[in-house]
């Protein structure tokens, strides 16, 4: 499933690359996400979501795999299993930083995939409500942490 959402930030795009490059700090912005502990390059934490009536919580791992600076992109790969062993969930998310209007533009794209008992729930658009309404609380956590 392909997500895409749009935000934008009053503050300049070197500044909100900046924050974004700080998984530890930003990690609070995006609801129901905790990391626990760094490997190397890479986190372990947990990811809790609601997605209709389902609850669902994840253990798993998210890591930049590749970072551009000079155009402002970064890809994000996570991976998490259900706690209670029923699915597992993963993403790619690509995310591309745009001056706009003395702000900053942010383009996130999302390549979701999700098993088990979520993944029923992936159809007929409610993920990707749920997908619109973490990203609108996230970009106002971010609007706060970079302003």
């Amino acid at each position: 499933m392909n997500i895409k959402n749009e935000f934008t930030v009053s503050s300049p795009p070197d500044e909100v690359w900046a924050a974004l490059m700080d998984l530890e700090g930003v990690a609070p912005c995006l609801p129901g996400a905790a990391l626990t502990e760094q490997v190397g390059d890479e986190y372990r934490g947990t990811m809790s979501v609601k997605i209709g009536p389902l609850s669902a919580k994840y253990n798993g791992t998210v890591r930049y795999s590749e970072t551009d600076e000079a155009n402002r992109r970064a890809v994000i790969e996570a991976n998490g299993k259900d706690a209670r062993g029923q699915g597992t969930a993963s993403a790619v998310i690509t995310s591309t930083l745009s001056e706009e209007g003395g702000g900053t533009r942010v383009v996130v794209e999302t390549d979701m995939k999700l098993t088990g008992r979520a993944a029923q729930f992936g159809r007929g658009g409610i993920a990707q409500d749920v997908a619109g309404k973490i990203m609108a609380r996230f970009a106002e956590c971010l609007e706060e942490r970079v302003f």
